[in-house]
């Protein structure tokens, strides 16, 4: 996907979006420029970096949605944050890193969906066994005497060796056993037995010692922090052998996945492909002539966004990300400020300026029929679901 052409992703987002041209045209561009560095020679490749869009526009005309759109169409990793939930260094709330690591977790999220998809044939077998296992569990080899004189003396008790054969012949018994189970797991016909199965308790002592906000900066969760204080424990749980297999699945294919492999891959995807979406830009303006207290805290949330845009490092608990080729797209209706009303260094890290139109009558009934998940097909398939079949004919629309 990372090979399309501009037109071709245009094409593409024309399937969910209605007008907007130079907006779709301007993205578009952008994923393009990022498959062109690619493909740059090593001494050049760091020196290209995106080139950020501010997409001026009013609420409801399909901001958000294209760049949604655009990181799924390249599986990249995207986060939309408010810049209004960000506050001044050294003010309680939200610090603007914090859209960095959110980015990393979603990037790592996604990672972990992949690899999980490209092992759940194996971990899928593997489950299957381990049902098979705990359906018909093999008996213990009885233990040899411990007689003292027996053992100086040497020899084996009659009663030994008739245990040890009764041993054999029931692990025969039991082999054959499973042999017939795996037919019927793979019919189907054991669905719906129960046996037990062994789960994680993922319930966590209430600590309310810390808030999250407290932490925040360090990008650590407190889960993290108390699962490694206290110990995981595990409790049995019955459950029928179709849940089983989707527990156990899950339990294997994490067995087969290398975390620290993972994290490395998703941080270098959250630096290379990742798309952070800065909505209500507008609303941290200033505007000219005002000086009032509110307006200088905006104006610090801008200073402190300029790093980051310009390109960093941000420390987070998977390590050092760097926000260099990170592409922003900031969004904002621009009321009652003006982007230019944004601090001149923060203005000129955003050089890709685009107006998207309101939208008209037309474009409302479009929006109602052409998307490939329009509204009209969306309720025309929840109420065939009841069995009624409906259909709209355009003078009702």
């Amino acid at each position: 996907m990372e090979a399309l052409t501009p037109r071709e992703i245009v094409a593409e987002l024309d399937k969910y979006i209605v007008g907007q041209e130079k907006a779709k045209k301007a993205v578009a561009v952008a994923l393009r420029n990022r498959y062109r560095r690619s493909k740059l020679p090593e001494d050049l490749i760091d020196e290209v970096v995106p080139k950020n869009i501010l997409m001026i526009g009013p609420t409801g005309v399909g901001k958000t949605e294209i760049a949604r759109r655009l990181a799924k169409l390249v599986r990249a990793p995207f986060v939309k944050v408010e810049a209004t939930k960000f506050t001044e260094v050294g003010y309680v709330g939200r610090d603007v890193e914090s859209m960095v690591r959110d980015l990393v977790e979603t990037s790592i999220r996604m990672m972990k969906q992949e690899k999980m998809e490209e092992v759940e044939e194996r971990a899928r077998r593997m489950a299957d066994e381990r049902i098979v296992e705990l359906l018909a569990p093999l008996p213990g080899r009885p233990a040899p005497s411990k007689n003292p004189f027996e053992m100086l003396f040497g020899g084996m008790p009659d009663n030994q060796d008739d245990n040890n054969k009764a041993w054999e012949q029931q692990h025969s018994r039991i082999k054959f056993e499973r042999e017939t189970l795996r037919e019927k797991l793979a019919r189907g016909e054991l669905e719906n037995e129960f046996l037990e199965i062994e789960v994680e308790d993922n319930h966590m002592p209430m600590l309310e010692v810390f808030s999250n906000t407290g932490v925040e900066e360090m990008g650590v969760n407190m889960q993290d922090v108390l699962g490694s204080i206290f110990p995981r424990k595990k409790r049995r749980r019955k459950v029928t052998v179709k849940e089983a297999r989707k527990i156990l699945t899950q339990q294997e294919a994490q067995k087969l996945i290398d975390m620290d492999e993972l994290t490395a891959q998703a941080v270098k995807r959250a630096e290379e492909h990742g798309i952070i979406f800065l909505d209500e830009i507008d609303k941290i303006a200033t505007r000219e002539g005002s000086h009032a207290g509110a307006d200088v805290s905006r104006g610090g949330v801008q200073r402190d966004i300029l790093p980051i845009v310009e390109g960093s490092t941000v420390m987070t608990k998977y390590g050092p990300v760097k926000t260099d080729h990170i592409l922003f797209i900031a969004a904002g209706a621009f009321h009652i400020t003006k982007p230019s009303d944004l601090i001149p260094e923060l203005q000129g890290r955003f050089p890709i300026r685009v107006e998207l139109e309101s939208l008209s009558r037309s474009d409302f009934e479009q929006i109602l029929t052409e998307p490939r998940n329009s509204l009209i097909k969306q309720y025309t398939e929840l109420l065939l679901t009841e069995g009624v079949k409906i259909e709209f004919s355009k003078i009702h629309l």
